[in-house]
C-alpha cells in the first residue's frame, strides 16, 4: 500500500487536514481509504497532522466487519477483531468512528471537525440552515448520537443513493468520494458553502490573567485566539450553557467554569477535579497544567465555534446524560490515555 498512489495522497491530504484548524482540531477527524476488500483508517488516538510522517492507518477487513455490524456482533463497535495484525506492527485500534466509514460505499471517506459546521450543527434549527446552504450537494442530516456504532447505524438509516455528504449533529462533516482528489474537492466545496464569519472579540487582558495564576495549577493558553471565548460575551454566554460536540468533553469536560477574582480561581484549583477551562469574563481564558495534550487546540475550537453562534441562536446543549456516556465509554477512555502519554 506504501506505493499506492491514493495511499500516498490520502496520507498528504490527512496531513494537510490536520494541519488546519479549521477543519480538525489535535487527534479529531479521521480518513479513510477502501481497497480490496482492506479498508486503511486513521488509528484511534492518533494525529492527521503527523500522518505523512507516522505510520497511522490501520488496516480492517471491510466485508467481516459489515456483517457483523448486520449481525448485530458487539465486536463491530470497536472493530479491533477485524485488524489485519501484520500490517499493523505498532498494535494501534481502528478509530472509534470505523463503522462510519464502513457503511458509506465509497473508496475514500473523510470525517473532519470543520468549525463553521459544528456552529452551524449545534444550532436547534440546524437542518433548516444547512438546507440553505447545501443546494445542489446531495447531503443527510444525522441528529446527534453517540459516536462509534450508534453513529453509524443512523447515517446508514439516512443514506439515499449517491448520497455522499452527511452533516452530524453537533459533530462534524462527513464527505466520500471514488478517489482522493474527488473527496478533496468535494471537502472545500462543502465547506465553503458553510463558512460562517467569526466575531471580532476584545483583546484579552494578559497582565490581569497572570495575576489571576499566581500560585495555581493554571496556565495561559498557547493560542490567543482561544481567549475570545472569554472576551466576547455571546462566546461567553454559549460556553457556560454547555458542551457542545465530542471532543470538548473528552478533553474539556462539560461547560466552561467561570473565575471572577483569583480568590475564586483558587478555589477552583483546590477541588479534588479541578476544572480543565476556566473562563475569566472579559479578561480571557486559562487552561490546567494538567491538562491532556490536545486541550490547547480544543480551546481555540471553543472560540472559534462560538464566536460563529450568533446571540441568543436556538442551540441544543449536551444533557448530563449525554456528557456522562462520553466520558465513560471505553473507546474515550483509551483516546484520552494515549493524550496523557503523550503530555
Amino acid at each position: 500500500m506504501t506505493l499506492d498512489p491514493e495511499f500516498r495522497a490520502l496520507r498528504t491530504l490527512s496531513a494537510k487536514l490536520g494541519r488546519d484548524p479549521d477543519r480538525v482540531q489535535a487527534a479529531g477527524g479521521n480518513t479513510s481509504l477502501k481497497r480490496d476488500g482492506v479498508m486503511w483508517i486513521k488509528a484511534s488516538g492518533t494525529w492527521l497532522a503527523a500522518a505523512e510522517d507516522e505510520d497511522i492507518l490501520v488496516p480492517v477487513r471491510l466485508d467481516p466487519l459489515l456483517q457483523a455490524m448486520r449481525d448485530g456482533d458487539p465486536g463491530a463497535e470497536t472493530a479491533r477483531d477485524f485488524v489485519l495484525a501484520e500490517h499493523n506492527p505498532r498494535g494501534l485500534r481502528p478509530s472509534i468512528e470505523t463503522t462510519v466509514h464502513a457503511v458509506l460505499p465509497f473508496a475514500v471517506v473523510l470525517h473532519v471537525h470543520c468549525v463553521s459546521t459544528i456552529a452551524l450543527a449545534l444550532r436547534a434549527d440546524a437542518e433548516l440552515r444547512l438546507a440553505e446552504r447545501l443546494d445542489g450537494i446531495d447531503w443527510a442530516f444525522v441528529p446527534y448520537c453517540k459516536p462509534g456504532l450508534t453513529l453509524s447505524h443512523a447515517i446508514a438509516a439516512q443514506l439515499r443513493p449517491g448520497t455522499n455528504v452527511v452533516v452530524l449533529g453537533n459533530h462534524g462533516l462527513v464527505v466520500a468520494a471514488d478517489d482522493v482528489a474527488a473527496a478533496g474537492a468535494l471537502l472545500d466545496r462543502v465547506c465553503a458553502a458553510l463558512a460562517l464569519p467569526r466575531r471580532s472579540a476584545p483583546p484579552p487582558q494578559l497582565a490581569a490573567l497572570s495575576s489571576f495564576i499566581q500560585g495555581t495549577a493554571y496556565r495561559l493558553p498557547q493560542d490567543p485566539v482561544a481567549h475570545d471565548a472569554a472576551t466576547d460575551r455571546d462566546s461567553l454566554a454559549l460556553a457556560t450553557a454547555g458542551a457542545f460536540y465530542p471532543d470538548h468533553v473528552i478533553f474539556l469536560g462539560a461547560a466552561i467554569a467561570v473565575a471572577e477574582t483569583p480568590a475564586a480561581l483558587a478555589a477552583l484549583d483546590r477541588r479534588d477535579r479541578p476544572p480543565a477551562i476556566v473562563a475569566v469574563p472579559g479578561r480571557g481564558v486559562l487552561l490546567h497544567q494538567g491538562v491532556l495534550r490536545g486541550a490547547d487546540e480544543m480551546a481555540r475550537c471553543l472560540a472559534d465555534v462560538a464566536g460563529r453562534v450568533p446571540a441568543n441562536a436556538p442551540t441544543l446543549p449536551f444533557s448530563p446524560a449525554q456528557v456522562d456516556e462520553l466520558t465513560n465509554w471505553d473507546a474515550e477512555k483509551y483516546r484520552q490515555s494515549l493524550s496523557r502519554r503523550e503530555t
